[in-house]
């Protein structure tokens, strides 16, 4: 009789060690993942062309020491600014002082000879009606008048000459600039036998932006320009944004001023060149720019951010969330990117499609997801949009102890958003909401149960 009733105690315990494994290893789904989507924003855009340049200075010029002397003195520290007509460089004017004198009083002895054969030659002809004197003494006399006149001519010009040396000993600014440092220090002798190279100044305002467009982005361009009707010079001042490597974005604006009447068949592009005001010395010359000029302006486009495109093998896609909020990869044509970030999409996307743009890692293709809407932004960020609570999983906050909205609380901000909390705008389905709720109380009734059984 023991026996048996042992055999039955051991029978039990079983019973009891089986359904409670069974509990315990009670297969529990995961929640579905949330993810973060928008609509594609739908606006009209500019579209531009994109190039990289360097900056070259609007004026600049070698000071060279025309006349050979003594450098003087400097008038300038160096990598000043100066103004035009600024002294740079003096060179020893003493001798060529000396030069214009000589030439000034050669003028006067001249002039003088030159009234002494004019009134010799008048003598000559009063008295050649008379017979007193000669023809060929009359002709003496006319030809002593004109070498005289052409020696003073000479003079004159040597004057000239040498007031013109006299002003290579003083070396201004032509314009106003930047001088770099000095080649030559006082008191060296400069412009022996060739001119001798003292500095270089460099107009920095305004300043050029030197760059090369693609032969098939010139002949797009003028395909526009035939097809809208107009040419190059009717379109007026053509803005050129410029950035350099430490900026975002084109923050300064220059004017297009120059393109080259052909092409270079080397390269195939064609040289262009901008001008930029440069107030306050921005951009100094040699330095590399990007560039971007508008080429076709009011395009209607539909703009997602560019970081919820993916690459395959069959071409870039997106991912979409369906009226079943089910992922779905979407193959799409692309163009070009706007406002730093935004992409926009040619074919492919609906306006009403809503595109995944947060939790990319956790969106897979087939699987249901809960999506948050917002709006799209270049980084995938933007405003929330709130649904109320009672949309979400079809209850009221507060019944049976809880709210069935907790589960669409984000866990992840979107990309470039700040960290907070999130509603889903998508109701739950009711039937996930009982499926949930039915495992729940199943649970709670197998635990009291075997509490139960054990108290027995």
């Amino acid at each position: 009789m023991k026996i048996r009733t042992g055999g039955w105690l051991a029978v039990a315990m079983l019973g009891l060690a089986a359904a409670g494994c069974s509990d315990s290893n009670t297969y529990q789904p995961p929640p579905p993942a949330e993810v973060t989507v928008a609509q594609p924003e739908k606006r009209n855009v500019t579209l531009y062309m994109e190039f990289t340049g360097n900056t070259v200075a609007y004026n600049r010029v070698d000071l060279v020491a025309r006349v050979q002397g003594f450098l003087e003195k400097v008038g300038y520290k160096d990598g000043d600014q100066v103004k035009k007509g600024d002294l740079l460089f003096q060179i020893d004017k003493t001798d060529y002082e000396i030069a214009l004198q000589i030439a000034q009083a050669t003028v006067a002895q001249q002039d003088a000879l030159l009234l002494q054969a004019e009134a010799d030659l008048k003598r000559k002809r009063d008295l050649v009606k008379t017979s007193a004197v000669s023809v060929a003494q009359v002709d003496d006399s006319l030809a002593k008048r004109d070498s005289t006149a052409a020696a003073l001519a000479q003079a004159k010009g040597q004057v000239e000459q040498a007031k013109t040396n006299l002003a290579y000993t003083t070396i201004v600014a032509p314009f106003d600039g930047a001088v770099t440092a000095r080649f030559v220090d006082p008191g060296a002798m400069v412009g022996a036998g060739e001119p001798t190279k003292l500095a270089t100044i460099v107009q920095q305002k305004p300043i050029y932006i030197n760059f090369n467009i693609d032969e098939q982005q010139v002949l797009n361009v003028r395909e526009q320009l035939r097809e809208a009707g107009v040419t190059l010079e009717e379109l007026g001042p053509i803005p050129v944004g410029i950035g350099v490597q430490t900026e975002t974005g084109y923050p300064h604006t220059g004017t297009l001023n120059y393109v080259a009447p052909e092409v270079d068949a080397s390269t195939g592009t064609l040289a262009a060149r901008a001008i930029f005001k440069n107030d306050g010395i921005i951009l100094t010359p040699g330095m590399f720019v990007r560039v971007r000029i508008p080429k076709q302006k009011d395009v209607p486009s539909l703009l997602i951010p560019d970081v919820a495109l993916g690459n395959s093998q069959e071409g870039r896609y997106v991912l979409v969330v369906n009226d079943k909020n089910v992922v779905e990869q979407r193959l799409v044509e692309s163009g070009d990117t706007i406002d730093g970030g935004l992409r926009i999409i040619t074919g492919g996307l609906k306006p009403d499609d809503r595109v995944i743009v947060g939790g990319l890692m956790r969106a897979l293709p087939g699987n249901t997801v809960v999506p948050v809407s917002r709006t799209a932004g270049a980084d995938g960020s933007g405003p929330e949009i709130p649904v109320p609570k009672e949309a979400v999983g079809g209850s009221k906050s507060g019944e049976n102890g809880s709210s069935s909205s907790s589960s669409t609380k984000s866990t992840e901000p979107a990309r470039g958003a700040d960290s907070k909390t999130v509603e889903s705008n998508l109701p739950v389905k009711k039937e996930a909401a009982d499926a949930a709720a039915d495992s729940s109380d199943a649970q709670t009734k197998s635990k009291a149960k075997s509490a139960g059984t054990r108290g027995q």
